[in-house]
């Protein structure tokens, strides 16, 4: 066996928790929520959500690129962390119970390096935090600066850039200031900064053997932290040259990645990825500066080496510069008690662990569990009609789903779309009666039991996210839960007066919002927002010039199966299929474009149908 790949470890499946043990034992300023295995969140002893009164700063990602992101918990810096896997994105119900927490009515900021699953986990949180009345508000850290600009959504890597935005965050929120000003003080930072590493070896993940990826005397250039290849191979040259290039590349006046031009004001990072020496990393910085100075004519305000964001075993290292002004050496400076930025630690040592947080809703009394209704309203039969109509177009759909997937995808579209639409007929056609005896007062035992309150669409819509929530794996199951999050928020909003036309068209608006928010997606991607936001558009058209509600569903939906089938002169800029030739897309429909506009569709017909039944 390689000699890297032996590691002073226990079960490699407890890597993390074990980790977590350590890290509160070692700085009693932190505590972790007793969730393990699935809710992994280290979070500041001195806070609690029902009195802490500043804006919560959180962030977290996969485990393994230790100090970060829980070595950066203390008051100055962040609120909590939420820790996932090894290089893997933390769960949605890890990083809500790390928000519910914390966080109090000044509400609470998500700070997210540029990866999908954790923009895409984070992003369905933070809709779920504010459908249970959180303020919440996220800023998405790319930093990386080795490669051209992308094509596509993917966009630039978050990486040890990060470190310094949870700093003047957690500094900015410490000082008092509201949530959008945190906010707004964290995405500038971002904007303002630019980082590129560079490897000797490959990193081992725990229980596994060290892939051989580089041979002798060789370098990966531009590299992203979970082990994923570089920009390029090359060989080993001495540090001087190594630095040089890094340098240039961060402030290259091609890819204008950074703002940052000769007179620049910056501070920077040397970065260790976990096997790097200090004297090594030292040796780097003492090049790194003078650089700085004499070949780009910066004037650096502030040195900062170290070992901050790793990758496990990995020996090299990463460059961060930041173009900085007196108010972001302000917030660098400000003192902070998070361990590894470093600072001293005092001797109070409160408990270890405290318990994991519930959501509002598991508070309620148990005579207020939602269930189907005993009698359906006209509008909860016409719902009922819509949901069954809809789920029922997908599941006939599977195979020919499948099939288009097999030539741009992955092949299961049709499978994975099934499985939602089938949980959804099994929870709509369960009933529970709302029943306060002792049998319900588990509500850990109500809770399996998804009831769909038909009179009540607001609540349905959040009933049919998390049927999807628990049988959709992959993209798809997340960003169709996002998309009834946002529908349930909007419609929860304007529900007091009963539910209009109107009002659900923006309820699907806000849904295509969020989906395009969080994957990241627009118009002309070659995704399922290519059916549903010709249909949105139309909806809205024919609504505003009066429009029969009815007809005006069925005629948006008509621009739904119109707008997937034009995807097929698309190229991709999202999903898997945007690694396929255009050539191929060129012969076959999006997939998941074609399930929305077919369920969206068959929704309006039943609709149609229904309605012209109650009119007969």
């Amino acid at each position: 066996m390689d000699f890297r790949s032996k590691k002073l470890i226990n079960d490699p499946n407890d890597v993390v928790t074990e980790f977590i043990e350590g890290l509160v034992e070692t700085y009693p300023g932190l505590q972790y929520l007793d969730g393990f295995p699935d809710v992994k969140v280290v979070l500041r002893a001195d806070v609690s959500a029902a009195t802490y009164d500043k804006v919560a700063v959180i962030s977290g990602g996969g485990s393994g690129h230790e100090p970060a992101h829980a070595g950066f918990v203390g008051e100055g810096m962040l609120t909590a962390a939420i820790c996932g896997d090894v290089f893997a994105s933390p769960p949605v119900d890890s990083i809500l119970a790390g928000i519910r927490a914390v966080t109090g009515p000044s509400g609470c900021l998500l700070i997210v390096k540029n990866y999908t699953g954790d923009r895409l986990n984070f992003g369905l949180a933070a809709e779920q935090a504010k459908s249970e009345g959180y303020k919440v508000e996220m800023v998405i850290v790319g930093d990386d600066c080795a490669l051209p600009p992308p094509r596509g959504i993917a966009g630039r890597r978050g990486l040890a850039g990060t470190i310094l935005v949870h700093k003047i965050a957690g500094a900015a929120a410490v000082s008092g200031l509201s949530l959008e000003e945190v906010a707004a003080e964290a995405k500038r930072a971002s904007d303002m900064v630019g980082t590129m590493g560079v490897a000797l070896s490959v990193c081992t993940l725990p229980g596994q053997v060290t892939p051989d990826r580089l041979g002798p005397g060789k370098m990966e250039l531009g590299l992203g932290i979970h082990g994923e290849p570089g920009a390029a191979v090359a060989d080993l040259q001495p540090v001087d040259v190594v630095v040089s290039h890094v340098l240039k590349q961060i402030l290259s006046t091609e890819t204008n990645y950074v703002p940052i031009t000769r007179g620049s004001r910056v501070v920077v990072m040397i970065n260790g990825l976990g096997a790097t020496p200090l004297m090594e990393l030292m040796i780097a910085a003492g090049k790194v500066i003078p650089g700085l100075q004499l070949e780009h004519g910066l004037a650096v305000e502030r040195v900062y080496t170290g070992s901050f964001m790793t990758s496990l075993d990995m020996a090299g290292f990463s460059i961060t510069v930041m173009k900085a002004d007196q108010a972001i050496l302000n917030r660098l400076d400000a003192p902070t008690r998070a361990p590894n930025w470093p600072v001293a630690v005092d001797g109070n040592r409160p408990p270890a662990k405290i318990p994991v947080p519930v959501p509002p809703s598991r508070s309620k009394k148990n005579d207020e569990v939602s269930s189907r209704p005993e009698e359906l309203s006209p509008l909860g039969h016409i719902l009922e009609v819509a949901i069954e109509a809809a789920a029922t177009s997908i599941i006939n759909l599977r195979d020919n789903l499948n099939d288009w997937d097999s030539k741009v995808g992955d092949g299961d579209c049709g499978s994975t779309m099934s499985r939602g639409a089938s949980a959804i007929l099994e929870d709509m056609k369960k009933w529970l009666k709302a029943d306060p005896s002792p049998k319900f007062s588990d509500r850990a035992f109500v809770s399996i039991y998804l009831c769909y309150p038909l009179n009540d669409p607001a609540e349905t819509v959040a009933e049919i996210g998390s049927s999807i929530r628990k049988v959709m794996g992959g993209t798809s199951g997340i960003i169709y839960d996002i998309f009834f999050k946002a529908a349930y928020a909007q419609l929860k909003a304007n529900s007091h007066a009963g539910i209009t036309a109107l009002q659900w068209a923006a309820a699907l608006e806000a849904a295509i919002a969020a989906v395009s928010k969080y994957g990241g997606a627009n118009a002309g991607y070659r995704t399922l927002l290519d059916a549903l936001i010709p249909a949105s558009s139309v909806l809205k058209e024919k609504l505003a010039s009066g429009e029969d509600p009815v007809e005006a569903f069925v005629l948006s939906a008509e621009a739904a199966v119109a707008g997937a089938e034009s995807t097929k002169n698309m190229q991709a800029q999202a999903g898997r299929s945007s690694y396929v030739s255009a050539d191929i897309l060129a012969s076959v429909v999006d997939p998941g474009a074609m399930a929305a506009a077919s369920w969206y569709k068959a929704a309006a017909l039943a609709v149609m149908n229904k309605c012209k039944g109650v009119d007969e």
